[in-house]
C-alpha cells in the first residue's frame, strides 16, 4: 500500500459507520436554547450576561400533560451549573411568569439559583405564584412589574393522600423550609409571611393573600418596582 492511501474496503466501512452516525443524528433533534429552554446569551458592551425565563409550571418528577407550558427542573439545574462555572459569563437575569407548581422541584431550582457567586438579577412579570416566590426572591437582588402579582398561601396537594398525622407533619415541616428560605432571601419577616399565607380574607374558595408590585415591595419580599431596562440596568452594575 502506498503511504497516504486508504484501501477501498476501509473507505467504504468508514463511509457506512459516517452515514450510521448521520442518522443517529436526525433521529435526535439538538435542543435549541431560545425555543426549548426559554434562555439567551446577550453579549454588548457592557459585559455578557445570560437571560433564562421560569414561566408557566414547574415541572417535577411527573410530566405535565402534553401542550402545558412547563419550567423543567432537569433542564434548568445543570444549564444554572453551566453557568456559574462559566468564564464567559458575568450575570444571570432571571425572567419570571410562574404559577407554581412541583413544590420541591420549586425548592430546588431556588436553591441552586441562591448558591450563586455570580451577580442574579430576577424581574417577576404577570405573576410569581405559589412555588414561584421562593424563586422570585432566590437571586441577589429582585425586582417587579407595577402590574405583577404573587399568590402566598400555605402548601397544598392534590390528588390522593393519606390522612394520617405523619402526613400533616411531613406538610407542616416542608412549609417551614420555604418560609425559612423565603425570609433568609428577602427583606419580609417570619411573621409577616405567616399572616400572608394564613389570610382568610383575600381567596373566596381558600386561604392565603395575593399581592401585587408596590405591596410586594411594601412588606419587603422584593427589593424594588421596575422594569426590564431596569433590570438590565442592575444586572451590568453588579458586574463590574
Amino acid at each position: 500500500m502506498i503511504r497516504g492511501t486508504r484501501v477501498t474496503g476501509e473507505t467504504e466501512r468508514e463511509d457506512e459507520r459516517r452515514g450510521e452516525r448521520a442518522e443517529q443524528n436526525e433521529g435526535s433533534a439538538p435542543i435549541h436554547p431560545m425555543v426549548d429552554l426559554g434562555s439567551a446569551t446577550l453579549q454588548t458592551r457592557r459585559g455578557t450576561i445570560h437571560c433564562l425565563t421560569i414561566v408557566g409550571q414547574i415541572e417535577g418528577h411527573m410530566e405535565l400533560p402534553q401542550g402545558a407550558k412547563a419550567t423543567k427542573y432537569e433542564h434548568v439545574l445543570p444549564l444554572l451549573a453551566a453557568l456559574e462555572a462559566s468564564d464567559e459569563v458575568g450575570g444571570v437575569l432571571f425572567l419570571l411568569n410562574t404559577m407554581g407548581g412541583d413544590v420541591e422541584a420549586g425548592l430546588a431550582i431556588a436553591e441552586l439559583i441562591s448558591g450563586m457567586k455570580k451577580p442574579t438579577v430576577s424581574l417577576v412579570l404577570g405573576g410569581g405564584h405559589s412555588i414561584g416566590v421562593p424563586l422570585s426572591v432566590a437571586p441577589k437582588y429582585t425586582m417587579i412589574a407595577p402590574s405583577a402579582s404573587m399568590t402566598i398561601h400555605p402548601i397544598r396537594m392534590s390528588g390522593t393522600m393519606i390522612a394520617a398525622p405523619q402526613t400533616y407533619h411531613y406538610f407542616s415541616r416542608l412549609q417551614e423550609r420555604i418560609v425559612r428560605f423565603v425570609t433568609a432571601n428577602s427583606h419580609i419577616s417570619a411573621q409577616k409571611f405567616n399572616e400572608l399565607m394564613m389570610c382568610a380574607k383575600d381567596m373566596a374558595a381558600d386561604v392565603g393573600s395575593v399581592i401585587y408590585g408596590e405591596e410586594a415591595v411594601r412588606c419587603g419580599l422584593i427589593d424594588r418596582i421596575g422594569g426590564l431596562s431596569d433590570a438590565l440596568d442592575e444586572l451590568y452594575g453588579r458586574m463590574r
